[in-house]
């Protein structure tokens, strides 16, 4: 066997290869799956916006605590602790 039959059959190995994940990333199976996955990076934005939220609330509540004052201002139990400091 000359290089040139080497290369021929590496030519047509590797369009078998294309065809083949051709035929899987655009089978009518997959298609579901295939589009929650393209949506996966805008729920990630999603989870990292609340997890923004939830680090800045985690944040000003240790503030607090470290300056002694333990008042919250959102939040219905707010006013029942407010209440209650004044008793």
């Amino acid at each position: 066997m000359d290089i040139n039959t080497l290369r021929e059959i590496a030519v047509v190995l590797g369009a078998l290869a294309f065809l083949g994940v051709c035929w899987w990333a655009f089978s009518p199976k997959r298609k579901k799956r295939f589009e929650e996955d393209a949506m996966l990076p805008f729920a990630d934005e999603e989870k990292s916006e609340r997890a923004a939220r939830l680090a800045g609330r985690k944040k000003d509540e240790s503030s607090t605590e470290d300056t002694g004052v333990a008042e919250r201002t959102d939040g219905p139990s707010a006013a029942k602790r407010k209440g209650q400091d004044e008793q």
